[in-house]
């Protein structure tokens, strides 16, 4: 279990706080807003509204305790760059930051943020690539070259096993997960797991690997 603060509570940092909460984690959620602190309090560990510029504030909520910052906003730049700035004084071990263009990502990393996100850019990108190939149902993009796609077993892997396929070997990928026709869900399939008609499968590999899978008949 690790001890987060989640900085800024709109859609994105909410949603952030909300899943590291039910994840186990302890979760210290601040906004300046009211409202907002309201809407999670009862879903994470901690729900505080305070101005999170002022080092006095960070300092008096036991910020500097947390393994992992999360500056949650990209609306106000200077205000995203004071706080991360503040984050990284008081020793925090990793800073994630939103951003809200290249110049801003570049500002952030400067300054001491350990990652940058673009969660509305990479959402839409990933749906970009779900469209552009009907037999993809999801698209998870890892890095430029690698993703996990979810895709229908190929009809020719139907009553083989993982082994017997030796998929990894011959196919270049690895299958991280088989969802059944009745929405159970198994990661890590066994080599014994034997696929069934109707499963979808969630493919880990380079991108033109998981394109051969996708195109297997």
């Amino acid at each position: 279990m690790e001890t987060f603060v989640v900085i800024g509570l709109g859609r994105f940092g909410s949603a952030v706080a909300e899943e590291l909460c039910s994840l186990g984690h302890q979760v210290l959620a601040i906004d300046t807003d009211e409202d907002a602190v309201r809407r999670i309090a009862d879903r994470v560990t901690q729900a505080v509204t305070g101005d999170c510029r002022d080092m006095d504030v960070l300092r008096a909520l036991g910020v500097h305790h947390a393994r992992c910052g999360v500056v949650a906003f990209s609306d106000d730049i200077g205000n995203s760059v004071l706080i991360t700035l503040n984050l990284k004084e008081l020793g925090i071990p990793r800073i994630v930051c939103k951003a809200r263009s290249a110049s801003h990502e570049e500002l952030l990393r400067r300054i001491g943020a350990d990652q940058v996100v673009f969660p509305e850019q990479e959402s839409g990108r990933n749906l970009a690539h779900a469209l552009n190939n009907r037999e993809i149902l999801e698209y998870i993009q890892l890095s430029d070259a690698y993703s996990i796609v979810k895709t229908g077993v190929p009809g020719s892997w139907v009553d083989k096993s993982v082994a017997g396929l030796d998929i990894r070997r011959q196919h270049k990928v690895t299958i991280v997960a088989v969802q059944g026709q009745d929405g159970s869900l198994q990661t890590a399939p066994l080599p014994e797991y034997v696929f069934r008609s109707g499963d979808l499968i969630f493919s880990l590999g380079r991108n033109e690997d998981n394109e051969r899978v996708i195109a297997m008949e």
